[in-house]
């Protein structure tokens, strides 16, 4: 499902839609459109750099973000945002983490449906705990 042309979507039609009916908040599903565009943008940059995404650290990625293609194109993607969008998708390594460790898997096997359930689980958590 993350097989996409350079430059990457950030999310297609089908995964929007599979977030939306998730039973989660608005910011939750935030998150999960984050971490999902994340993934995807680090598969790219863990591809670009021959490592796996968990060896990635932080000057890679604002490297990637710096020389990609879809931002330099635009001139509304200035500075200010190349570092917001980086930390972004930095961000995304903690959640992203946690579901490859609940999955027993490697960050880069991870599906659209894993990422969202994960999400989904852990909103229903908060919810119990409140």
């Amino acid at each position: 499902m993350f097989n996409s042309p350079t430059p990457p979507e950030f999310l297609t039609f089908e995964e929007v839609a599979e977030v939306d009916r998730a039973l989660m908040t608005s910011r939750e599903k935030f998150s999960a459109r984050v971490a999902l565009y994340s993934l995807r943008s680090l598969k790219l940059i863990a591809q670009k750099y021959g490592v796996a995404i968990a060896d990635l650290d932080s000057q890679q990625i604002a490297d990637w973000v710096a020389a990609d293609p879809t931002f330099q194109a635009n001139p509304a993607f200035d500075e200010g945002f190349k570092g917001f969008f980086t930390q972004l998708v930095i961000s995304s390594f903690k959640p992203l983490k946690q579901i490859a460790l609940t999955e027993s898997g490697a960050i880069e096997d991870l599906t659209v449906p894993q990422v969202i359930n994960w999400f989904e689980q852990e909103a229903k958590l908060r919810l119990e705990k409140n």
